[in-house]
């Protein structure tokens, strides 16, 4: 049985994609997950009963989601347009990215220090970060031997799959 915090955390992460519904199973309980719009996510978790009675279904209230903030893309310049600098700095830089969906920790505890900082050196099996989905925390390896240049995310922000998490220069 999940508590209400797993319950808000996989709401939560639902609520990054484009599922519509989701439905896990096992012996002991069952629970379903359904949006009604984008606006809405209805929980309904259903336990069955050791007598010969009809299960109980407790159903939690609709949760109202939060609006979702426009995102501005940046227009891509013409070559001309483009300084000679940032070129320059971007096209050397490889992105380390997240592998999945979750919650990005730069360190392993509240009170550790993160796992790389800026200007930091990597070789390929240097743990950069952690992603967390659905509880399973996941080491992510710099997988190349370079220098830290910039970190593009905080600690505790949600990541998709593909997100850029650190800009590294190759060694």
């Amino acid at each position: 049985m999940l508590t209400i915090y797993e319950l808000r955390e996989l709401v939560k992460l639902l609520e990054q994609t484009d599922i519509e519904s989701f439905e896990v199973n096992d012996e002991d309980s069952s629970l379903r997950i359904k949006r009604r719009n984008v606006n809405q996510v209805t929980v309904v978790q259903q336990t069955p009963v050791q007598t010969k009675s009809a299960p109980i279904v407790a159903s939690a209230p609709v949760i109202p989601l939060p609006k979702k903030e426009t995102i501005e893309r940046p227009v891509a310049l013409a070559p001309m347009e483009a300084p000679k600098k940032s070129t320059e700095v971007t096209e050397n830089l490889y992105k380390i990215t997240s592998p999945m969906v979750g919650t990005f920790y730069a360190a392993p505890a509240v009170d550790a220090a993160p796992y790389v900082s800026v200007n930091d050196r990597v070789e390929p099996t240097t743990i950069v970060c952690i992603v967390e989905a659905m509880k399973l925390f996941n080491e992510i390896e710099a997988e190349l031997k370079g220098e830290i240049v910039q970190v593009l995310v905080e600690n505790g922000q949600l990541v998709e799959h593909g997100q850029p998490l650190f800009l590294v220069k190759q060694a």
